[in-house]
């Protein structure tokens, strides 16, 4: 009995272990999805973005786009010049 048991198991977790090996290729069969330019917004209109929109970004505006990423990292990531 203890012999067909322990068998059992043994053949349970194999199983189990073989099935986790299985995994199946994750593939986009939808094909490549093309984005707008991020500059672009969320909206048609201009100012139609969320409420995370910075103030005074118009949509469509590339360059101020470009100055606020660049504001954005210089003030929220540098260190040296973060006040205390």
């Amino acid at each position: 009995m203890r012999r067909a048991l322990a068998l059992t198991m043994a053949l349970g977790s194999a199983a189990l272990l073989l099935a986790a090996c299985g995994e199946k290729p994750q593939t986009n069969a939808e094909g490549v999805k093309l984005d707008a330019a991020p500059w672009t917004g969320t909206g048609t209109q201009q100012n139609a973005g969320t409420a995370f929109t910075a103030s005074g970004w118009q949509v469509g505006d590339k360059n101020a786009w470009q100055q606020q990423l660049k504001t954005r990292a210089q003030n929220g990531q540098n260190d040296y010049v973060r006040d205390n």
